[in-house]
Formats: C-alpha cells, structure tokens, sequence
C-alpha cells in the first residue's frame, strides 16, 4: 500500500507569519483553515485504492476541503463535482486571498492561494494514479494483464507475443535474434517508421496503423445496448437500441443552435459574395480561438481514425428521423413533425466498419472470470503516435500523397499561388492534388478519393477545411525553415558533429557535411512532430483549460525534468524520484514514478543515464552522462506502459467530439485593417478543395490573423453548427445526399460500444449523478438568467430521454459502491418505486455538453478532462523519440535544441508577466513569426496564440471578453 503521507506533513507554523487579513470573518475562516491544515497532515493523505469500486473520485474530506479552500471549498463538498475547482487560487482572482509574499518557497506553498492549487495537483495525481491502475484494457493483452506471466506481475510487463509483428510483415526478418525475440535494430530505430512500428524496440508493431483500438472501460460495460449482462439490462431496461433513443431527434431538440435572424444564416450556409450582414448566432468561449477549434481537428487527423480507403461496407444503414418521447412514451414521428424538427427520415450514412464481431472469448483467473476482449473490435487506421502521420504518411498510399521537393530531397514541395504580397508569400504553397484529368503525357495520378479533387496535397486528406489547409501550410514551412537553418550551419561548419549518429554504425561521427538530404528530412520530421506534441501540451491544453492547477500541471508534465526551478516538479522529484533512486529495483520502482508525471516531467525521460544510478531516468547536471546508442536499453528504457501496450482506447475520439468549437460563418480581416470584418465565410464553404481558393484568396497570415480573432464556440447544448446537421454528401449517393453529424457522432458512438454517460463516469472514478437536476450550476442565483436556461435545457433532456419507475432490487454496477458500501440500484437513492430521470440512458456527448459547472477557466467538462487526465500522460511516456530516444543521436544537435529553445538560438521571454509566471515566447508565436513575419505587429503582447488576440486578458485568468486599447474599435467586441 502507497501512503503519502509526507507530502503534507510539513511544519505549518510558517502558514501563521506574514500574513494581514482585510475582514473579520475572514481572520475566522483563516484560522479555521489553517488548523485544519494541521488535522490533514497529522493524518496523512489515503491511500491509493486496491479495488475499482474503493477508488478516489474527486471527493475530500471536510478538513482537506477547509485547508484548501476555506467556506467555498466547504459550502460546495455536497455537489457531485470535483471539489479541487474550489480550492483557493484554482479560479480568477476572486479565488484568491489577500495575503503578503512569503519569505521562502516553502513559506509560499504553506499559504492558501498556493496550497490550494498544490491540492488541486494532489487531487488530480491521485485520480491519474488510480486511472492507471484501474483503466487500462487492451484488447490484444488484457489476460496478460491480469494474470501476469507467471514471474511479473502484469501491470510491470513490458513485451507482449501480440506486439511482434506477424510472418507476412515486410520487416519480419529483420526483427528475429538468437533468443526467437523480436528486436529492432539499426535503420529500423532511428527515425520515426511510416507505419509505425519499432516505437518501442521490444514491441515493434505497439501503436502502429491499423491497430486495435484499446478501452479505458471495463470491458463489461461496452454495448450496453446489447445487453449481455444482469447489471447492463438492470440499468437500460429494453431502452436502448442504435437507434434509440433517436440520434436525429436528440440533434434537433439538444444540439441545433437558436437563430434571431434565420434568414441572416441560411442554416449556416451565410449570403451571397460572403456578406459580412450574414449573421449565425452562436454561443461563445472569450477564452478560447477559432485557432484553437482547427488546432484539434488538425490532431485527432494524426492519433485517430476509424475510416477504411476503398474498404468500408457499401451497405447503408438509416440514421433516424423515425421516433421520439411524447408524455414520456416511444411515439412514430410524423412528416409534419419531422418537417418541425428539422430532421430527415430518409438520411442513411455508410456502416462502420468492425475488425471482430464474433462473440468474446473469457478466462479465468483466482475464481473469477473475465472478458478477454470488447464485444466487439475496431481498428486505428492510422499510427497511434504523435509523429505527425498527418503529414508525413501512415501507410503506402498515404506516403504517395506527400509531395517532397524534386529540387531538394529534405524539404516538402511548397509553391507559389495567389496574389498576396506578405513578407511570408515566398515560402509557398501546397500543392494541389493531381488527378490527371487533362491528359497528361506520363501522368501518375496521385491516390485519393475524388471527393478530394482540387485538395491541397497532404497524407491525411479527409475532412479537409480551411483550417486544416492552415496548419498543413504552416508546419511545412516550418520544415523548411529548419532545412534552411540545417544548411546555414553545415555550410558555416561542416567539419563540425552534426549529433546525429546511425545506430547501424553507433561509433561513426556524422559531420554536418555528410547529412544527407534524407537524413535531414528524418531530423525535419522529428523535430515537427515533438513541436506539434510540445504545443498541444502546454500552450492548446493550458488555453483549453484556463487556471493556475492547469497551467503549473501541463507545463511540470512537459518540462518537469528539464526546468529545474518549478517547485511542484522540485517537491515531487524530492519525494518520490529520490526516494526510489535508493530501491533496490530501481526501474520497476519507477512505475510509481511515473504517476507523478505532473511533477516530475515526462519528456526526456530517460534520455540520460549515470553510473551510480543505473535505473534512475532523471537528469542529474552534476554528474556524468553514460547514455550509449550501443545500449538498447537506453535507447528504449524511458518509455513506460504500464504493463499495457499503448493505443488510443476507443473512449478517446468519444470527448474529442468537438463540433461545437466550430462557428458557422469565419470573419475575415485582413493586416492592413485589422479591426474591420471585410466579409464572412461560411465554413462549409471552405470544405475539400473550395479550401484551396479560401486559402489562395486570403492568404495565409490574414487567415491566421481572423481565426485567431475569433472566438470559438462554448462546448454546451443547442451550439452545434447547423452547416453540420444539413452536410451534403453526394458520394453517398442518398435518397437526401445528405447527413446530420450531430446526429452520426451519436450513432458512432453507440457502433463503438461507448457506455452511456451516468456508466461512464463510474469507470473513470468520478461520482455519478441521481438525476438530471444535478447538471444544474448551483454556484448561480436561483433567480440568474444562467440557470433559468440551464432548467430550461434540463426540461429538454427529460423529454428527449424520459422517465421509469425504479426498481431497487435491480443492481445497475459494480464500477462503485453507495457511501455506505451498498450496491447501486436502479432508484439511485431515490425511494423504491419513484419515478426518476432516465440518465442511465444519456449519451456520453450529450451528458458532457449539459455539464453547466464547469471548473474555472475550463472550455471542456470535466468528464472529459478525466479522459484526458490518463491519456495525454500515456502518449508521451509511451514514446520513446519523446523520452529515452530525444537527444542529439536522433534529433541533431541544432534540432534538438530547436524543440528545446522553441527554435533556434537561446530561450526568448516575454517582457511582462503571464498570470503571474515570466514565461517563454511560446512556440506556435514563435512558429508564425518565422513563417509569416508580418504578423509581427499583431501578435505583440500575445502569450497563448490560442487565446483570442485582441482580448484583453486582465487579471489572474480573468474570462472577461474586453478589447486591448488598440481594438477598442474592433465591431466584435460591441
């Protein structure tokens, strides 16, 4: 059993100094707190949870919630939501209290704002670990897991028979040795593979194309609609079906958004010649761009898909239209119904595609038994890792659609298009996918589907916009630009080591000079894809979740080993990292390492190694660094998979249903008038290869200037874009050619086996609700029009998924138990025989979006938070070119340092402070500046390019939507 007790167990005397407070209440609440402080270190913190349903959900006892958060963190223990949002400090500056510095860093996390963002840290670290332990189902290994391998335990297995690469696999030979093991080596390991495999040198095919995708869910709980046990049938009656209840309806009545000008929107398809008088109304995040909304469009196109080229079922299937609740009864919906909603009756959209249909097998293991698999399985088509396979290709006919310069062998084809005269118009353009279709003389036509004629060319083409066409364009020229500074150094130094070396010939020096154009492509290709991880980690996530627990936890994950003055990264690397470098097993003691991940970093992990401390991962500038290509296990000893192989789990793609990000209509501006909106464009209007002309006629820094303006849509019911409910598909080739994605993210869903929302938080460990009154935001007035709404919007929710009469006989889970150690029953706490909410039945998207209390600063639930809490972790500690393999054997030297200085030369710093921390100029500013200069001026004073660019951000993560004195006279802000 872990205990750490130690972590809060420091003299306290110190909290009592240097401190002047402004009320008396408040001297009462101080002093309060501050005892209770004491309480909570005499008792130490709990321990982690043996069993699933004894796990930690968010949840504190009264002292911890005193200690951290005083009355409000009190007041609010009695909701179902996680308590560290009201800790002190975990808001905007009304979180805080008013209190002199401290003398020391000690002095100043022994205070309340500090300690309360160093509780908010805890907490989540607790839940990190229990996730760990109690979530991780892979559909290949999971009887590995739990029985072990008869000498290791299986959450400390490291190789698995499913992760060798099967006979017919063209590198096959090359990965046997003596042993009959599978081991890459050489050319196989020194850059990252097209499809994938030698990630992990041990498990060569882990994470590659087309892959299993794993779960975070006991697999018990997956297709509760076809009911194959007691507790799924107990908790949805003969309620659900794919379609039921009806994807269409819930769209229409919780997702459509409200127009006071329906006319103005045209169903999102704007006036003609883009009139800026267009209007489509939307509900609003200030916090967050239009930037941000396509940035994770833009990931999900390189961790996930489901999609098959040229292989999925011709067969259709309808997409509903056809039934809805009246008086809490399944009624037929009428063409005149049909016609009020809005919805199609006649929508039908391919069937998904299905890698194992056939029934599970089981096992056996100390008296019980256990499902081997998913009821059913899909597979990932695309890689798993972060290597940016969006550009660079996961298969071979993905590879044929990445265009590389038949001038220069190390950069990507980018071409001059348009008339845009901007300092960056002379790094080009993609190219446009060639189809052939004027006859060329010797014309290979490149491989795509004809729905992506006159596309810009990129591996990953589907759901193409103009906001892919960005971020494609952007880190091309970013390449290039590296090639470029490559070039400079090695034709000012090219006798010098370049750092790179070739693990077939580990002793070989490479010179600059000898780099060859491939090779440098390689070092390109590395150097993007950890730029691409190194933004989405500290600069997306830290936007999307706006506060200081966030702020200080992402960028400790991300830099915690390598950024020595972080003090939450300094008090847990005392702890834990120096504590186990005395086990006498270090590596295998690491697995507790690892859950501390937030503290002590994860990048570079691994990547250097001492003598005197053979298993300890860390970096230790004192001492000397034995890391050696020769080693295998120091090439690949930082990963860390926690005895499960490492793959997206299907319950990933389901938080990353974002739809409600997206406006209907971009406002355009441009540099010479950046307070103007010359016109708006209707997205769909620059869907597949009309992006090519958005893009050609805007240009790409105007483009980056206007997305970066705009606000992005709130994450809440009723605020999908209605371009999206009525998207035309004519290969479909449909009685409408039409499909509601609203509707299909539902159907999907429910395909996948994603259990419903009240279910699906039980196996994350988080505390389900009793009905659907507890969405309701009780931090509001009973009388604001905020919760006026919000009861409004739950009114709907019971009518779409209804009401029974409850059984308390009927167990409805075993992933938690009642407060009094009972089981759950289908009343969940209300009497036997009442009528109560139908939310077992709730999907996960729908129950996610009517998550009214949100944690401050969060453009996401915390449902899906949760989700993100075990996988950003795993990706990263998965990946080998991100721990163990990031250094200069690998990367360069110049481009090691690229990813580290956020580009060449030293760190550069903002001039005033961000939230309260001098902070980097961060990397995508940095990024936008070498590739289109002329932003110079309007990203000045901008910290987090995802936060829109005029707001001003005011204090302490104010969400205020107010404009910097220079847009004043910008019209969005009026």
């Amino acid at each position: 059993m872990i205990n750490y007790r130690n972590l809060l167990f420091v003299p306290l005397a110190l909290s009592f100094t240097a401190w002047t407070p402004p009320q008396p209440q408040k001297v009462l609440e101080r002093i309060s707190s501050d005892k209770a402080c004491v309480k909570v270190a005499e008792k130490g913190l709990r321990p982690l949870a043996h069993q699933q349903a004894g796990r930690f959900l968010g949840k504190v006892a009264e002292d911890t919630a005193n200690c951290r958060g005083g009355n409000k963190a009190l007041e609010r223990r009695s909701s179902v939501w996680l308590d560290w949002p009201n800790y002190w400090g975990a808001g905007d500056a009304s979180s805080k209290t008013q209190e002199l510095g401290a003398i020391t860093t000690l002095g100043k996390h022994l205070k309340p704002n500090e300690r309360g963002a160093d509780g908010a840290l805890i907490d989540l670290e607790y839940q990190r670990m229990e996730l760990i332990r109690f979530n991780l189902n892979d559909n290949k290994t999971f009887e590995n897991y739990i029985k072990g391998n008869g000498t290791t335990d299986g959450s400390v297995l490291k190789t698995w028979e499913a992760m060798r690469l099967p006979p017919s696999h063209p590198q096959f030979k090359q990965m046997a040795n003596a042993k009959g093991e599978q081991v890459c080596t050489g050319e196989l390991i020194r850059n990252r593979s097209l499809t994938g495999i030698c990630n992990d040198i041990y498990n060569p095919a882990m994470g590659s194309t087309n892959q299993l995708f794993a779960r975070n869910v006991r697999f018990e709980s997956t297709f509760p609609d076809l009911g194959k046990n007691d507790l799924a049938r107990n908790r949805h009656g003969n309620r659900l079906g794919l379609l039921t209840p009806d994807p269409q309806v819930i769209s229409r009545k919780l997702f459509t958004r409200a127009q006071t000008k329906p006319e103005a929107c045209n169903f999102g398809q704007g006036l003609p010649d883009n009139s800026k008088t267009a209007q489509c109304d939307y509900k609003k995040a200030p916090f967050f761009n239009v930037l941000a909304a396509y940035w994770i469009q833009f990931m999900t196109h390189d961790w996930f898909s489901h999609l098959r080229e040229g292989h999925n079922d011709e067969a259709k299937m309808a997409m509903g239209c056809t039934s809805q609740r009246v008086n809490n009864q399944e009624q037929p919906v009428t063409a005149e119904q049909a016609q009020a909603l809005g919805c199609r009756p006649n929508d039908k959209v391919d069937v998904g595609y299905s890698a194992q249909q056939e029934p599970a097998p089981t096992f056996e293991h100390n008296g019980k038994s256990y499902l081997a698999r998913a009821h059913k399985t899909t597979e990932n088509t695309v890689t798993a890792w972060w290597d940016a396979s969006q550009i660079y290709g996961f298969d071979d006919t993905s590879l044929k659609r990445v265009k590389r310069d038949p001038k220069d062998g190390a950069k990507l084809l980018m071409m001059p298009r348009g008339k845009q005269t901007g300092a960056s118009e002379n790094q080009g353009y993609l190219p446009v996918f060639n189809s052939c279709e004027k006859d060329q003389t010797g014309c290979v036509a490149d491989p795509i589907n004809p729905a992506w004629k006159g596309q810009e060319a990129a591996a990953f083409a589907d759901n193409w916009t103009v906001g892919m066409s960005f971020y494609h364009n952007l880190f091309v020229r970013e390449h290039n630009l590296l090639v470029d500074a490559f070039r400079t150094q090695a034709k000012a130094t090219p006798q010098a080591d370049s750092g790179l070396r070739n693990p077939a010939k580990p002793d070989e020096i490479i010179t600059y000079q000898k780099v060859t154009d491939d090779e440098l492509f390689q070092i390109a290709r590395l150097v993007v894809a950890a730029e691409i991880a190194k933004i989405h980690t500290i600069e997306w996530t830290t936007q999307l979740l706006y506060d200081e627990p966030m702020n200080l936890g992402m960028n400790a994950n991300w830099n915690g080993l390598l950024e020595k003055n972080n003090p939450v990264s300094n008090v847990l690397e005392k702890i834990v990292v120096n504590r186990l470098g005395k086990s006498p097993d270090e590596i295998k003691a690491n697995q507790i390492y690892s859950a501390f991940a937030a503290g002590a970093g994860i990048f570079g992990l691994g990547s250097h190694r001492y003598q005197d401390r053979l298993g300890f991962l860390g970096y230790l500038p004192d001492k000397k660094d034995i890391w050696d290509l020769h080693n295998l296990e120091h090439v690949n000893g930082g990963i860390n998979h926690f005895g499960s192989p490492f793959n997206f789990p299907e319950e990933f793609p389901t938080v990353y249903r974002l739809h409600p990000l997206i406006p209907d209509l971009l406002e355009f501006r441009e540099l010479q008038n950046p307070n103007t909106i010359t016109k708006k464009v209707p997205v769909v209007s620059t869907f597949r290869g009309k992006a090519t002309q958005a893009m050609t006629d805007g240009g790409l820094s105007n483009w980056a200037m206007s997305m970066g303006r705009q606000r992005l849509g709130a994450l809440t019911l009723q605020n999908h874009p209605q371009f999206l409910q009525n998207l035309e598909m004519p290969r479909l080739q449909t009685e409408t050619n039409k499909i509601d994605i609203a509707a299909l993210d539902l159907i999907r869903d429910r395909e996948h086996g994603v259990p419903r929302f009240n279910e699906f938080r039980r196996q994350y460990g988080l505390t389900q609700l009793t009905g659907f009154d507890d969405f309701i935001d009780q931090r509001l007035g009973k009388d604001s029009t905020e919760q006026k709404e919000q009861k409004r919007l739950i009114g709907l929710l019971r009518e779409v998924y209804g009401q029974h009469k409850c059984d308390a006989s009927k167990v409805i889970t075993d992933a938690q138990l009642n407060a009094d150690g009972s089981a759950i029953n289908d009343c969940l706490g209300h009497p036997n025989g009442s009528m109560v909410d139908n939310i077992e039945d709730m999907d996960t998207v729908v129950g996610w979006l009517a998550e009214f209390t949100h944690p401050h600063g969060f453009a996401i639930s915390e449902t899906q938070f949760h989700v993100f809490i075990l996988n950003a972790s795993r990706r990263l500690f998965s990946d080998r070119f991100f721990t163990s393999s990031f250094r200069p054997e690998f990367y360069s030297t110049l481009g090691h340092q690229w990813v580290m200085n956020n580009g060449l030369g030293e760190k550069q710093w903002e001039a005033s402070e961000y939230n309260g921390h001098k902070v980097q100029v961060s990397l995508l500013k940095r990024i936008m500046l070498r590739t289109m200069p002329e932003l110079s001026g309007q990203l000045a004073g901008v910290m987090n390019v995802f936060d829109p660019w005029a707001r001003d951000k005011g204090q302490y993560y104010s969400l205020q939507w107010k404009p910097k004195p220079t847009a004043v006279s910008d019209e969005s802000f009026k």
